[in-house]
């Protein structure tokens, strides 16, 4: 349900309450990385995988970051870059039909290399989509995929 208070445009809402049941499920502190941009081939048309096209992603990673906050040292917490790097690996590695398969992989891949985060959310994102004429955004997925130990 949206608020009569909030005045942003419809499409750019979220329903009240998801942000914060996702933090309450999952312990709160997230790293978070935002606008990754890579080349890649995946897509169910041929093209795609021969011409390629630009994909955004955005990654949010469940961790607890209190030590880190309270340590200021790198060895207390996880990288973004290391988490940058699993997603350039996907994104511009193999083709995949389907973005959901991309996505997936990345949120998987995440959850191994990292048993301390708890959850990962990622946004995979077309801003060029070859059967579609008009101005478009971008199409894409969401995904949010947890640890199987909690």
């Amino acid at each position: 349900m949206y608020s009569s208070l909030e005045t942003t445009a419809p499409a750019t809402l979220e329903p009240r309450g998801t942000s914060e049941n996702n933090m309450i499920r999952t312990g709160g502190d997230k790293l978070v990385l935002k606008g990754l941009k890579f080349y890649g081939y995946h897509g169910a048309i041929p093209e795609e995988n021969t011409l390629g096209q630009m994909f955004i992603v955005d990654i949010d990673a469940w961790v607890s970051l209190k030590k880190a906050g309270l340590s200021d040292n790198l060895d207390d917490t996880i990288s973004y870059v290391d988490i940058f790097s699993i997603a350039k690996e996907i994104v511009e590695g193999p083709p995949l039909n389907l973005l959901e398969a991309v996505a997936e992989r990345i949120a998987s891949r995440t959850l191994e290399k990292f048993p301390q985060v708890t959850a990962v959310q990622v946004k995979l994102c077309k801003p060029n989509v070859a059967l579609i004429k008009n101005t478009i955004d971008y199409l894409g997925v969401e995904i949010f995929r947890q640890q199987k130990h909690f």
